[in-house]
């Protein structure tokens, strides 16, 4: 059995693909996924399972469009992966509320930086299945651009991520 988060992109942002997170641990239960807990409105959801992260991806993904008539992007990491996503945070004196993790389902592409435009004071890094990008002006002032790759990828601060990580080991 083995401890898993997933993202949901897209869910309860600016009044968009409304989902409860009562709903989503009901769908995520009906799939069976075991002690299924959910943080915050934005579509975290920690649980565990036998199953492989690719089949769990499927199957969640499969769920989410057959209940909410929409597609949903997921993506899923361990605990272990996320607490070397916080390990490898290339801006360790940075606010962790203002570095954000876009979490993405494949490796990030070699030309994924040639796409970034920066207006402003922001920073990309890639690693790995990673983007960490630090927002010193906040994220809601950001006027970063960043290349179709990202399209499917999903962001949480590295707070939340650490909140994910204490609420994995709880089970």
């Amino acid at each position: 059995m083995k401890t898993y988060i997933a993202f949901l992109r897209g869910i309860n942002v600016g009044g968009n693909n409304l989902l409860p997170m009562s709903r989503l641990k009901l769908i995520c239960n009906g799939i069976g996924l075991l002690n299924v807990r959910t943080y915050i409105q934005s579509g975290n959801v920690i649980f565990e399972s036998p199953l492989s992260a690719a089949t769990l991806l499927k199957k969640l993904e499969q769920a989410l469009a057959l209940n909410v008539k929409k597609e949903i992007a997921v993506v899923i990491r361990t605990e272990k992966e996320l607490k070397s996503i916080i390990a490898c945070n290339p801006f360790p004196a940075a606010n962790p509320a203002q570095v954000g993790v876009m979490f993405l389902a494949k490796p990030v592409p070699a030309d994924f930086m040639s796409g970034v435009s920066t207006p402003g004071r922001e920073i990309v890094k890639t690693a790995g299945r990673e983007v960490y990008i630090h927002y010193p002006d906040g994220m809601g002032r950001s006027r970063l651009k960043l290349p179709k790759a990202a399209a499917t990828g999903t962001v949480r601060n590295l707070n939340t991520i650490a909140k994910l990580v204490e609420l994995s080991r709880k089970y």
